[in-house]
């Protein structure tokens, strides 16, 4: 038990009505009577120890990639990383090594593929080849960071460059996790990490950009199966760009690069042929400047989209886009991929709870209001997290999803036993101005509370065994369904796929999955 866990058990042992004498006589008791053995202590002081260790060897690993990864691109070559590696220990490890890469393809499918390493697989990568050398696995994880750390030399100025360039990619994930599911922040941080980039490392160039989404082509299939919707672009270009299509049959590179999977560069768009302008207010001998084209991925590496720049509005002859500022537009296309898929999975947790809410309110008709709550990160130390009210469901069947500003815990004292609820990543049940709460967490893979459900049934503090027995089952198939989510967002993992006409788009899955689960545990139980 942890410190939140522990005083919420206490809490729940002792009851609302108990008396302060009986609190302290309780103390007393467990003082005394609680006995801890040797081997205990040497097991909890391990625990602690090794818990100690990992974030140490997490932090060190980030540290090294950071390094490595000077252009904030947000991958490694995995052959680079694999050449260094050869000469470790003046090449005597090299079957080693073999062995840790063979190991690190089958965990992540998609490297033989495209070879390169993100964050997480690199840190993989390394504890991998760490525990096929002999001796000790973190003295060998010390002695790979001490060698790869000397491989690679950074500037000052080059340390500031990428300092910068990660704290704006980090806006761009904060945006998504801060957003309520909102996509509109995100897009705006994009625009805004770019532009900062070309004025503060890229000659202060002015650069238009834009993101253009996959779509299924409904309307003109004979133009391609699929087409591009540009969503999102910088302000000068919102009368020509926002909500324009572009198919596969029309002028330009972006489906080459989609096909590809690879970024296009074309230095100077007047001498190329092959380009689309979308402002064709703009004189022929105007259309001159540097274009870049970047495939948008997935976790696993499947193209879903472009993030599209260009210098058209620069007519200097220097307004090129360099080696670096290409590294760093590829990190910035990862870090909206992250942020996307992070509010696309948000939709999803919405989608099946909306469908889990539906399912309980024909069966138990004594709850009065059920919300769901999902954690968003806090602005400050003191304030780790927040809550933020997704969708909620009244005895009426009355559905409603939310846009409310966040739950601050400060501010929101009676509802204190919803934190309460995430810090100890159990179940509370409470009293509020005598109606009857039970507060019930969302865990994530690892167990920790990522969101609750807030069941409310009135001044009963029981309900019908029938409907408890409902709201159970519910609970049940609602976690289940919510991991199943997250594991979708895996970049080592294929999702399980309830239907097999999911496979390809996932655009029903979120809505079948609560009842594709409900399926499972009735055949369970036959």
């Amino acid at each position: 038990l942890n410190l939140p866990q522990f005083v919420q058990l206490m809490e729940t042992f002792v009851g609302e009505e108990i008396s302060l004498p009986a609190v302290k006589r309780l103390i007393v008791f467990i003082k005394r009577e609680y006995k801890q053995t040797e081997e205990e202590k040497m097991k909890q002081l391990e625990k602690v120890h090794q818990n100690s260790r990992l974030a140490q060897r997490k932090l060190l690993l980030e540290a090294l990639f950071e390094k490595w990864d000077n252009n904030a691109s947000g991958f490694l070559e995995l052959e680079e990383v694999d050449a260094v590696l050869s000469t470790f220990k003046e090449g005597m490890e090299k079957e080693t090594l073999k062995k840790a890469k063979k190991h690190l393809c089958s965990r992540y499918p998609q490297l033989s593929r495209v070879g390169k390493l993100s964050p997480k697989a690199f840190q993989t990568f390394l504890e991998l080849l760490a525990s096929e050398l002999s001796g000790n696995e973190d003295e060998a994880i010390d002695n790979l960071v001490e060698f790869l750390n000397a491989s690679v030399e950074q500037s000052h100025t080059e340390f500031l460059q990428s300092a910068a360039r990660r704290k704006w990619l980090h806006n761009i994930q904060q945006a998504a996790e801060t957003s309520g599911g909102s996509i509109e922040p995100v897009y705006k941080a994009v625009l805004k990490a770019l532009s900062q980039d070309a004025e503060a490392h890229g000659d202060n160039k002015k650069i238009s950009a834009y993101i253009a989404l996959l779509e299924d082509n409904q309307l003109t299939p004979e133009q391609g199966q699929v087409l591009l919707r540009y969503v999102a672009c910088t302000a000068d270009d919102a009368p020509y760009v926002l909500n324009q299509t572009l198919h596969r049959d029309m002028k330009g590179v972006s489906f080459a690069a989609v096909e590809e999977g690879k970024p296009i560069h074309v230095p100077r768009v007047q001498l190329h042929g092959n380009i689309h302008f979308w402002n064709h207010d703009r004189p022929v001998e105007e259309r001159k400047g540097s274009f870049l084209v970047l495939p948008l991925h997935d976790a696993r590496w499947r193209v879903f989209g472009i993030l599209g720049l260009d210098t058209l509005q620069d007519q200097r002859e220097t307004a090129i886009f360099l080696s670096h500022e290409i590294s760093f537009s590829q990190g910035v296309s990862y870090a909206f991929s992250k942020a996307y898929h992070h509010i696309c999975t948000l939709e999803n947790v919405l989608q099946m709870t909306g469908t889990a809410l539906d399912w309980l309110y024909t069966r138990a008709p004594s709850i009065h209001t059920v919300t769901m709550y999902l954690v968003e990160p806090g602005k400050d130390k003191a304030q780790n997290y927040t809550l933020r009210k997704m969708i909620s469901i009244d005895n009426t069947g009355q559905k409603e999803i939310h846009s409310s500003p966040v739950l601050l815990r400060k501010e929101n004292l009676l509802r204190d036993y919803l934190y309460k609820c995430i810090d100890s990543s159990g179940v509370i049940h409470t009293s509020v101005y005598r109606e009857y709460h039970i507060a019930v967490p969302l865990r994530d893979l690892s167990g920790q509370a990522l969101g609750l459900f807030d069941i409310s049934i009135g001044q009963d503090q029981k309900l019908p065994p029938y409907e408890h027995k409902d709201l159970q089952k519910m609970l049940k198939i609602s976690q289940a369904a919510f991991s199943e989510i997250l594991k979708m967002a895996l970049e080592e993992t294929e999702p399980t796929y309830a239907l097999e006409p999911d496979h390809e788009a996932n655009l029903r899955h979120p809505g079948i999955l609560f009842h594709w689960f409900m399926l499972q545990d009735l055949r369970e139980c036959v």
